[in-house]
């Protein structure tokens, strides 16, 4: 089976790292605090009504300028970031002395979109579609306006000034012709289009897909996505990166639509909201893996089990499954595929069926996906009674699917490790091996062994390479940006060095992102170290190390797990890597 997944793994992670979908991934990671932001705004304005309690009509509407100027204009937003991802991209294919004016395209899309989205009204303008529902649009803009800039600035389609003229101004000129190419080429196709159609883009767009919104909904399509976002995972490719872009404006668009229900007295009732992928398919992670540590944690007897429930539980509870999924191991192990896929789906099947069946309110705000999924959920639905009736049953389901496969595997592992213990291989490894050293065996504890066998000699080399490594520290000023998916393993990490590095006086920083968020940091860095979920990004994020002169470093599952939970060991690798 492995064989089969190895074959596949390529072709996911090119649709992973292609630099359009990377756009759009990481355009609306940089939109997500203004999620978050008008989500507080909302909240406060309408949670209380779950409990009766009801603000005066003009104190709600204070709360909802904020909403209303933030997550009302997110399109708008997102057409500007989505364009600034890409044109990072495209400028590391130019000359650094041609380089394309992230700022400059950043504004052209922003315009372009307005002109494509705003719908006149004899009273003003309706500004429905500069929200949520723009948000097809919003990645249209932001996907061909760079390309309107590459192929100008690429051929030297420009304004070009005298050398002896200041560069601020010369840049305004050289940016006239690509902005000026941008906005017309939107502008015509509006107005050509509204003639066509009689609509603007944007309406257009959500009246043709609508079909594909009620399909996404139903239990066929949401099982769909739950299953692929856990089968690209099981292949080794990070399975939100894929599946998120596509469905995002979906779910954000169901979360604004829920809302708008709820308000109206109406049953909340799009199932795929933005936090159902975040608390109810991913229910601790991608695979729905919440229940998982706690297992090893309370059942397994294997040596190895019980160390990634240990290291695992914690950063578990708030959805940082990686010590999970790179520990037992779940990715590419058959013996974890049927229930890594299965759980998600049921889950999130559960969900549809207490949302359309039972007439519980769906999610309706959008909280961080690192609060603890059963937590979130209960929040998110604006505290419906069901909602803590289907916390309760998803644990327990998701026990009785986890725990008859990790019963199986725990059983084999115990077997090796008694077999090494009879040969006289694995008596340390199996007399109280710490979680770093569990982390890092395989299924044969050979790691374990490796890790555990020391002598004096061994003891005396180890203390020699922690003195010099932290004279190194301690003598040359060193800053390390950590990427992952989602910034939460990134940060243990980071975390880690940082304790370290402020204990014992050295020189290092480290900080954390999830990939594509604050990418500019990186020519500010000594090292960037990227996350396995991340490897499918290498080729994309070398070509940015490489324009800096900053070294890139990559690292294995369970070697990066065991450097998140010991900060020694992390502190070396910097160095070793140096």
């Amino acid at each position: 089976m492995s064989g089969v997944f190895d074959k596949l793994k390529p072709a996911f992670e090119a649709i992973a790292a292609n630099k359009y979908v990377s756009a759009i991934r990481d355009g609306f990671i940089a939109c997500m605090p203004i999620i978050i932001f008008s989500s507080i705004f909302m909240m406060i304005a309408y949670v209380p009504n779950a409990w009766g309690f009801y603000w005066p009509t003009n104190v709600t509407n204070i709360f909802m300028i904020a909403y209303n100027y933030s997550m009302g204009l997110l399109a708008l937003f997102v057409a500007g970031t989505t364009a600034k991802n890409l044109t990072d991209s495209q400028n590391l294919e130019l000359p650094k002395t041609n380089q394309i004016n992230p700022v400059s395209v950043i504004i052209a899309s922003e315009i372009a979109f307005i002109i494509l989205s705003i719908l006149p009204l004899k009273t003003g303008n309706d500004l429905t579609y500069m929200g949520t529902q723009g948000l097809i649009c919003a990645y249209i803009v932001g996907l061909i306006v760079p390309n309107i800039y590459y192929i100008c600035i690429k051929n030297n389609v420009t304004i070009k000034l005298p050398p002896q003229v200041p560069q601020n101004i010369s840049q305004t000129f050289k940016d006239l012709i690509p902005m000026a190419s941008s906005v017309t080429v939107f502008w015509l196709f509006g107005i050509g289009f509204k003639a066509a159609t009689g609509t603007i883009l944007p309406r257009w767009i959500i009246q043709v897909l609508s079909p594909l919104f009620r399909a996404s909904d139903s239990y066929i399509g949401l099982s769909i996505i739950a299953g692929a976002m856990a089968f690209f995972w099981f292949c080794g490719v990070q399975g939100p990166s894929i599946v998120q872009p596509a469905v995002v404006p979906i779910m954000i668009a169901n979360t604004a639509a829920n809302l708008e229900q709820y308000q109206a007295g109406v049953h909340a009732s799009h199932v795929l909201a933005m936090n159902t992928m975040d608390y109810v398919m991913n229910f601790g992670g991608t695979g729905s893996t919440f229940v998982v540590a706690f297992i090893m944690l309370f059942a397994a007897r294997s040596a190895q089990l019980k160390a990634v429930g240990k290291a695992a539980f914690i950063p578990g509870s708030f959805s940082v499954n990686e010590p999970v999924l790179f520990g037992m191991p779940i990715i590419m192990n058959p013996m974890f595929f049927l229930p890594f896929l299965a759980t998600p789906i049921v889950n999130v099947c559960m969900f549809k069926f207490f949302v359309n069946v039972l007439g519980m309110n769906s999610i309706m705000y959008t909280m961080p996906w690192t609060i603890p999924a059963p937590i979130g959920i209960l929040i998110s639905t604006g505290f419906a009674p069901l909602s803590f009736v289907f916390v309760l049953l998803a644990l327990v389901v998701d026990v009785l699917i986890y725990f008859p496969f990790i019963r199986v595997y725990d059983k084999t592992l115990l077997t090796e490790e008694k077999a090494k213990e009879a040969a006289g291989e694995g008596d340390v490894a199996l007399a109280g091996a710490t979680p770093e050293v569990a982390l890092d065996s395989d299924n044969s504890n050979e790691g374990a062994t490796v890790e555990a066998s020391t002598d004096n000699s061994a003891e005396a080399t180890v203390a020699t390479s922690s003195k010099d490594t932290e004279e190194y520290f301690k003598n040359n000023e060193v800053d390390v940006l950590v990427l992952c998916a989602g910034g939460g393993t990134s940060g243990i990490l980071a975390n880690a060095l940082n304790k370290l590095s402020k204990n014992k006086g050295l020189k290092l920083s480290a900080a954390a992102r999830a990939y594509g968020q604050d990418m500019d940091l990186i020519q500010n860095m000594n090292m960037v170290i990227l996350a396995p979920q991340m490897e499918s990004m290498k080729g994309n994020l070398k070509k940015i190390t490489d324009k800096y002169g900053v070294k890139l470093v990559t690292t294995t599952g369970r070697q990066y797990i065991e450097l998140t939970n010991d900060g020694d060991k992390a502190l070396d690798f910097v160095e070793s890597n140096l």
